[in-house]
């Protein structure tokens, strides 16, 4: 991921087409050390495309990866942590009936 963040910010600079000296100095700068492999792999990958339809064609497989199960779930949790909520309150509330015994364990 820091080799893409670096490569990227090296294409909202204004460098349409980064090197990998680009990159390392982008990192450099950052505090950190760039891994030669995974960054030689990526510019390989990246060689004579253009990012911007890069980014544009993952978008579109994005979007067509189903997401409905995420709400559901989303909104089942929340539903749950209401009941939850009121179990609580009703431990507390027993709790606190036992402090009016007259005694304590420790007397």
């Amino acid at each position: 991921m820091k080799h893409i963040a670096a490569y990227l910010l090296c294409v909202l600079g204004g460098n349409a087409s980064p090197s990998q000296g680009d990159v390392e100095k982008v990192l450099s700068s950052a505090g950190v050390e760039a891994d030669g492999d995974k960054l030689s792999k990526l510019m390989s990958e990246l060689e004579g495309k253009n990012i911007e339809e890069i980014i544009s064609a993952g978008s579109e497989k994005l979007a067509s990866v189903p997401s409905g199960g995420a709400v559901a779930a989303a909104g089942g949790a929340s539903g749950g942590g209401a009941a939850a909520a009121e179990e609580e309150k009703k431990e507390e509330s027993e709790e606190e009936s036992d402090d009016d015994m007259g005694f304590s364990l420790f007397d």
